[in-house]
């Protein structure tokens, strides 16, 4: 059986760099600032024979028990208690600090094996550092350099000694373990392929959580999987990482990225963050499905918008969840409300699936899910082209096209080149002529026709083949 490595330590010593180079891709954001990492994150890592999970973790802090760093801390107390072994990761350049010895204790008192590990050590200037680990009473430090990829081979066999050589070198056929969890969008090989089956109820879904900050996404994802998977607060922005976790739903596979709150560009300003929307950006595009999460005692904000646009454009389903309705004091009321707002502020995804929910209560969680797989559906459904052309001919026949410069338009056909989302190809006369308003009353009552509410519908127009043209 695989064995799974929690890497620990206080902030800022570089448990996220060994993490990445550990997996072999760039996951976890990595930054100068103390304390980037928050949310525990699990991967297949390999270190050079050997295959095993490793997990990131947020630095440890003392901290008052209500606070950030304490929930934080709770988090990587979990990881500990997951893992078979711990690698205790301090920085050899700054030599030990309280905060490492309070630790250590931590550590120890888990009773799993521990491998010490002096980082940054690629300099003459960490020696004293790591002479000075011995204090810690986990043993030989391992001297390496997370960053340049110095001392991994001395990593290994610390870790082949504190495990066991039948432990940690298991072969292939018993690394049951391990489920590898690739880059976001490295498991879909073109997500806007034209050629797609037909719908499959129990094919994996990749579902995104997407929304501005404090809307409570986290909290949401915690309510749908039943665990403290994620870490949650009043604190706005605390999830950094975009975090996948696996999940089952009546039994089908689920992929959930929580992912960090989207401000707007104007006040996004530090590094870190820009780095955070764009690890979002990222879930959101490979994503099938994106939740968009509004705080229902201030929906519709401006961002909020402009997060419904993207993803529109993005051509991925969309699913609205109303959040905190358990503040609402008049719901009929206000869902009457959100209903015309929505009707009105969204005209580009039409008929979108809206649930109000509250994660504290577990109210209206279901319903979610019900509308994603709905949504899901829609964005993978196909049309005849039989039928759309009958449907064409009536759509002319009720609003022929307009008139332009004195010349009607002629529209010839209709066909579906592609799904997820749908996509039409329109042959006419002219295509450049056709006024928006036009294309509009088509998309439109095509939605309609064909039940395809809440999806992005793409038609491009298409002059028809002019069969005189080789003869100019």
């Amino acid at each position: 059986m695989a064995f799974r490595l929690a890497i620990v330590g206080r902030p800022n010593v570089g448990k996220s760099t060994l993490f990445n180079r550990l997996a072999g891709a760039k996951l976890a954001l990595v930054d100068d600032t103390p304390g980037v990492t928050r949310d525990r994150r699990i991967h297949a890592a390999k270190l050079q024979d050997l295959r095993f999970e490793v997990i990131d973790t947020a630095g440890f802090e003392e901290a008052a028990p209500a606070s950030l760093a304490a929930r934080m801390r709770r988090q990587t107390e979990t990881a500990i208690g997951e893992a078979d072994i711990v690698v205790f990761m301090v920085d050899a350049r700054a030599g030990i600090l309280p905060d490492d010895r309070a630790f250590a204790d931590v550590v120890r008192r888990s009773g799993k094996p521990v491998v010490l590990v002096a980082n940054k050590s690629e300099s003459r200037a960490a020696e004293a550092g790591a002479v000075e680990a011995w204090e810690l009473g986990l043993g030989e430090p391992v001297a390496i350099s997370s960053e340049h990829g110095l001392g991994l081979p001395d990593l290994r066999d610390a870790i082949v000694e504190a495990l066991g050589k039948d432990r940690a070198l298991a072969s292939d056929e018993e690394f049951h373990g391990v489920t590898h969890q690739p880059l976001i969008g490295e498991d879909i090989a073109d997500p806007d392929a034209e050629e797609q089956p037909a719908y499959d109820a129990t094919k994996p879904l990749r579902l995104a959580v997407v929304g501005r900050p404090n809307a409570g996404k986290s909290t949401l994802i915690n309510a749908l999987i039943g665990e403290e998977r994620l870490l949650t607060g009043p604190e706005a922005g605390i999830t950094r990482d975009s975090i996948s976790v696996d999940w089952e739903w009546r039994g089908r596979q689920v992929r959930l990225f929580d992912t960090a709150g989207m401000r707007r560009r104007a006040r996004v300003q530090e590094k870190l963050e820009k780095l955070s929307v764009s690890d979002g950006l990222r879930a959101m595009r490979f994503a099938e499905v994106v939740i968009v999460l509004l705080d229902a005692t201030i929906p519709f904000e401006k961002q909020d918008l402009t997060i419904v646009d993207l993803i529109a454009r993005e051509g991925r389903g969309l699913v609205l969840a109303f959040s905190k309705w358990d503040l609402i004091e008049h719901p009929q009321k206000t869902l009457a409300d959100l209903r015309e707002k929505t009707a009105r502020l969204l005209p580009q995804v039409r008929g979108v699936q809206a649930v109000t929910v509250s994660a504290e209560t577990g109210r209206g969680l279901d319903r979610l899910m019900d509308a994603v797989v709905k949504t899901h559906e829609v964005w993978n459904r196909r049309i005849s082209t039989g039928r759309l052309n009958r449907w064409l001919e009536e759509a002319l026949a009720q609003h022929p096209p307009p008139a332009v410069a004195g010349r009607r338009l002629k529209i010839k056909y209709m066909t579906q080149i592609k799904t997820r989302p749908p996509g039409f190809v329109l042959s006419c006369t002219r295509p450049d002529a056709v006024p928006d308003s036009y294309v509009r009353y088509l998309v439109n009552s095509l939605r309609d026709a064909f039940d395809l509410p809440g999806v992005p519908i793409r038609i491009a127009l298409r002059a028809g083949d002019n069969p005189y043209a080789p003869k100019k």
